[in-house]
């Protein structure tokens, strides 16, 4: 039997075409293997949205041909459709067309390089899939995106947006948590403005997925701020629901409204500060993730220092920290970088004060007592790893298994987890 393995990284869409691309080729009478060197076909199903994880993935790919000459590679996901030039003479798959992988596969099987890169298709929701982890059903609920940011090569290979019908994410839902699932976690290159292109929103889709009968929660993708003025007010009421993750990924991106502006991002800081606010009161326990760019080009002093304000005020549990780097194909590649001390004493500011942040937000739940689900083993023999209802982290040892519920009392804070204890 023809094994593979596929090689994932990246956001969770991509994580979710992985998955779907394991379950057609597992129907197919592929078999599936943990690792490259068991495999005869390995599909790289790469992320490029950062310049980091570009340059890594051709690293990776040139070492696997020199480990590999005679295995089969496939690439899938962002990588291709960024530099189909240095992929030519690989078989490809295109993000939208995931769904043909056994027939990309059985071609080059055959020494037949089928490069499928239209952008104009849908993969179907109810594709077969390999979960991951059996608890998580990771639910594309839109493709592509709204914006236009000079830096992001998102827009080229992802495409415009296009959203899924409601009843399609609704009836792919209900099977999951018919099959066991315990997460749905509803993905998308930006989740706030799913819908906009067929005549709905986030909050309708909401409202009939918090319908469906069992014991799950939703937690929700990341979304960009500039949509929520069309429903932040029905937004918040549907995060009260005992079903919904109390958990907001906001992009804040820079902490000046100039600096935004050359991203073209849509939102200002007053309004970004406005939504933080508004979350923060009405959904005390809310956990709150924000992205943050430093070393944007046109960023001076006064617009670092204007994004180290934004986080003082508002406080948020999580920030991923990227640094500024120029991309080919995109519209900022010419522009002069700042110098390479003061993003890397930029970068490292920001990293501090985040920790700070995040260890004073997470005391607030030392002595908190909950139910938890057990929804991922930890590094540790006997360490089990738990989510609350604000989908924190939280640490227990024991002989526990997924999708186990326990109830924990908070004994320790530390700076990316809390550490629990089970009681009776």
């Amino acid at each position: 039997m023809t094994t593979f393995h596929i090689q994932t990284s990246g956001c969770s869409t991509n994580q979710a075409d992985a998955e779907q691309m394991a379950g057609l080729l597992k129907q197919a009478k592929f078999e599936l293997v943990e690792t490259i060197e068991d495999a005869d076909v390995v599909v790289f199903n790469a992320c490029t949205v950062k310049a980091p994880r570009e340059n890594s993935f051709f690293t990776e790919l040139e070492q696997f041909k020199k480990e590999h000459p005679y295995k089969i590679a496939i690439i899938a996901g962002c990588a291709l459709q960024a530099d189909k030039q240095k992929l030519k003479a690989y078989a490809l798959l295109g993000t939208k067309r995931i769904h043909n992988i056994v027939q990309v596969v059985e071609e080059a099987l055959h020494d037949n390089v089928l490069q499928l890169l239209n952008n104009e298709e849908m993969p179907p929701l109810n594709l077969p899939r390999v979960r991951k982890n059996l608890l998580i059903e990771i639910l594309p609920i839109s493709r592509g995106c709204l914006g236009a940011c000079p830096s992001c090569k998102t827009k080229k290979t992802r495409g415009n947006l296009a959203s899924y019908p409601m009843a399609e994410i609704v009836e792919a839902a209900k099977k999951a948590v018919s099959e066991g699932v315990k997460e749905i976690w509803l993905a998308s290159h930006d989740t706030f403005c799913y819908g906009f292109d067929i005549g709905t929103d986030l909050p309708a889709l909401l409202e009939q997925l918090v319908l469906i009968q069992g014991d799950f929660k939703i937690r929700i993708g990341m979304g960009n701020p500039d949509h929520m003025p069309k429903f932040e007010t029905k937004l918040v009421e549907l995060y009260r629901n005992p079903k919904i993750f109390k958990f907001l990924h906001l992009p804040l991106q820079a902490g000046h409204d100039e600096t935004l502006k050359a991203m073209r991002r849509c939102h200002t800081v007053e309004e970004y500060v406005h939504v933080v606010n508004l979350f923060q009161r009405e959904i005390p326990e809310i956990n709150i993730m924000t992205d943050i760019m430093v070393g944007y080009p046109t960023e001076t002093d006064d617009h670092y220092w204007g994004t180290l304000e934004v986080v003082r005020k508002t406080t948020p549990d999580a920030i991923n920290i990227s640094r500024f780097w120029p991309r080919p194909e995109t519209a900022v590649v010419n522009l002069e970088e700042l110098p390479e001390e003061v993003v890397a004493h930029r970068s490292k500011v920001l990293t501090d004060i985040f920790h700070n942040v995040s260890k004073l937000r997470n005391e607030r739940w030392v002595d908190w007592k909950g139910e938890i689900i057990i929804d991922e083993k930890g590094k540790e023999e006997r360490q089990w790893i738990g989510r609350n209802d604000s989908y924190k982290q939280i640490v227990v040892e024991g002989d526990f298994k997924l999708g186990d519920k326990l109830k924990v009392q908070i004994v320790k804070a530390e700076t990316f987890e809390l550490r629990g204890k089970v009681i009776l």
